[in-house]
């Protein structure tokens, strides 16, 4: 599984004009499932999500996570993060999971997520979907289940 995920003050998605998820501060993110992943890269990846410490302390330090700076999560699938573009211009997604089995896992780490007491939103699985957000920091981290990178 890879993820993006950015430090925002607020985020929104949009599917046909109509707001579907929005959060204040917390994280955005965007979630890709790869035709190799298992349970096991679900609670790798949600785990690590949930436990980055990029929130800022009383210190001004980053060093806090989502949990303890009680933030909120907005989680857009995107498969396109399984792009593969070394051979060529256009994007390659084989890599990407059938839609059956990626939207299982996408629904099942918002479930995690609730169930961890988060607030979470989410987009539409499979929509054509407008994101918008403001990135605080701005922070962005890439993640790999893999550890690919």
């Amino acid at each position: 599984m890879r993820a993006v995920v950015q430090r925002v003050s607020s985020a929104e998605v949009q599917v046909e004009g109509r707001m579907v998820g929005k959060i204040g501060g917390g994280l955005l993110v965007f979630l890709g499932v790869g035709k190799e992943d298992d349970e096991k890269d679900l609670k790798y990846l949600s785990e690590k999500i949930w436990g980055l410490r990029i929130f800022q302390d009383e210190n001004g330090k980053m060093n806090l996570s989502l949990i303890d700076a009680g933030g909120e999560l907005l989680i857009v699938s995107q498969f396109t993060l399984y792009g593969d573009v070394r051979k060529g211009k256009r994007p390659s997604f084989t890599d990407s999971a059938e839609p059956k089995i990626a939207e299982k896992f996408y629904e099942e780490f918002i479930k995690m997520s609730v169930d961890k007491g988060i607030k979470t939103e989410k987009g539409i699985f499979g929509a054509e979907m407008k994101v918008s957000l403001i990135n605080d920091g701005p922070v962005t981290i890439l993640l790999d289940s893999k550890k690919i990178f």
